[in-house]
């Protein structure tokens, strides 16, 4: 399930994305509105997360485009504006459903879900694939070429980072937030010794981890 956040507050789309990736999703996301809008157009993706007050287009304008263009992604709009004329608004020019801040992450988990059920979205490959890599996101486990890698939790937690956000760097903080949350901190030191205990691990297999060490940046996962 392929999802796309558009939503300005960093903070809060950044919870977003950690919290959707530890449930099996692939994010994207931007807090510009107009970059947001390219994605969605050019992009294919089941779901748009999309908050209304954004800078250069707002979310009422993606929307229109969206549904001008006949872009089949499903929308749930997510605002502070919670008025029922801006609910029945949203609605009515095309959004699929209408989530009102404060919320819990509960109700958007389940909120995202209605609308697949809904709008008859099949369900994800539940593995992220790299290559002749497989991370299966719903049975916990790790392959290379058909053969089982045992991993620690930690190590599954990791590469599903990783493997969620294919050639793009993802820093040191994003790693140990999407391991431990934000009440918990990965060392630098300690990351590197749990990449570097799968290495071993698929080197048994004659495989290579598609996983780089970009220094002073973070890590990439690409082949």
């Amino acid at each position: 399930m392929n999802l796309l956040i558009i939503e300005d507050s960093e903070p809060l789309r950044r919870s977003l994305v950690v919290g959707l990736n530890h449930l099996g999703f692939t994010t994207d996301d931007t807090g510009d509105g107009s970059l947001g809008l390219s994605m969605a157009l050019n992009n294919a993706y089941d779901l748009i997360i999309l908050d209304l007050m954004l800078p250069s287009v707002s979310g009422m304008e993606i929307l229109h485009a969206l549904r001008k263009q006949k872009n089949p992604a499903r929308v749930l709009i997510l605002s502070a504006k919670n008025e029922t004329v801006d609910r029945v608004d949203g609605l009515m020019k095309g959004a699929d459903d209408y989530l009102t801040k404060p919320f819990s992450f509960d109700e958007l988990h389940a909120r995202v879900l209605a609308v697949m059920r809904r709008g008859n979205v099949e369900q994800a490959d539940p593995c992220l694939r790299l290559g002749e890599f497989c991370l299966n996101r719903v049975e916990k486990t790790f392959s290379y070429q058909a053969h089982s890698i045992d991993l620690t939790p930690n190590e599954f937690k990791i590469l599903q980072c990783l493997f969620s956000s294919p050639n793009r760097v993802v820093n040191v903080e994003q790693i140990s937030e999407a391991v431990v949350g934000h009440f918990d901190h990965l060392s630098k030191n300690t990351i590197e010794a749990h990449i570097s205990s799968i290495r071993r691990k698929v080197r048994v297999l004659s495989g290579n981890l598609p996983v780089k060490n970009k220094r002073g940046f973070g890590y990439v996962a690409q082949l």
